[in-house]
């Protein structure tokens, strides 16, 4: 057999086991969604006896999931913009700005990322209580938020930021650009990819975070992960469970699909801002 066959049967097994490893969960939570409350589905059933869409109307006109829903879809994309703005400064400067330890200072700003979510969610949520910031709990959960996911956003759009050439800058500042037009010039084109990621990235995590918006969101701010959560410890009910992660993940993977193309499709001639 030779490499190439090799090659493409690994890469086959690999595509298997990943579709596999992705179709049976969403599978089982769209069954588990669709199990009418009059015919339990029991071990001794392959597939749920009787399928209705009682559990999705049940849980939209009893459930908290409508304030749920508009505190995610309100929290995330405020937290992507604010963390990429709060991000651009420190990005720029650990990719243009030569300075001794740079390299270093790119692996500390990783370090956050080390530490288990919940355990950063509690000592950072008795800050926000000691500095008073709780009063609000919408802003206390973006700050956090902001904070949480800066990481990400660095990281991507310090990897953009090197991308750019700097004979494009200079030609730009030559021909007596303005900075903002020496901006739209010579650092959007590369730019572009890493913004976009960094927007959709930090807006998935936003949405998905659950230890910071329960901790200082509980009782009275309710996301969807909070609200799948106290499903799943209190009276769980796995129809419920599945109906509130369907509707956490597959917005998600949607987005994630979407980041995919969009990074595949990033012409490395853009980047010289050329194309």
């Amino acid at each position: 057999m030779t490499q190439a066959k090799i090659n493409s049967f690994l890469m086959g097994v690999l595509l298997a086991i990943c579709t596999i490893w992705l179709l049976v969960p969403f599978t089982m939570a769209i069954l588990w969604s669709l199990v009418d409350p009059a015919q339990p589905w029991t071990p001794d059933h392959l597939l749920p006896p009787q399928m209705s869409t009682y559990r999705w109307t049940n849980m939209w006109e009893n459930s908290a999931l409508k304030p749920a829903l508009l505190n995610s879809y309100t929290l995330a994309p405020i937290t992507a913009i604010v963390t990429l703005l709060l991000a651009m400064p420190t990005s720029y400067c650990l990719a243009r700005v030569p300075f001794p330890g740079r390299e270093v200072a790119k692996l500390l700003v990783l370090l956050p990322l080390v530490v288990p979510g919940f355990v950063t969610a509690i000592f950072f949520t008795a800050i926000l209580f000691q500095l008073g910031l709780t009063q609000s709990r919408f802003l206390a959960i973006l700050i956090a938020h902001c904070v949480l996911f800066l990481p990400y956003a660095i990281r991507t759009l310090t990897v953009g930021f090197e991308q750019v050439r700097q004979d494009h800058i200079d030609a730009a500042r030559d021909l007596g650009a303005s900075p903002i037009a020496r901006f739209r010039a010579a650092y959007l084109p590369a730019l572009r990819p890493s913004i976009f990621a960094s927007l959709l990235i930090v807006f998935i995590q936003s949405i998905e975070e659950f230890a910071i918006a329960f901790i200082v969101g509980s009782p009275d701010f309710t996301t969807v992960p909070t609200l799948l959560f106290s499903r799943l410890g209190q009276d769980f009910i796995r129809p419920d469970a599945a109906v509130l992660s369907l509707i956490l993940v597959v917005p998600n993977v949607i987005l994630m699909l979407f980041l995919e193309a969009l990074l595949k499709s990033a012409n490395p001639t853009l980047s010289s801002g050329k194309g």
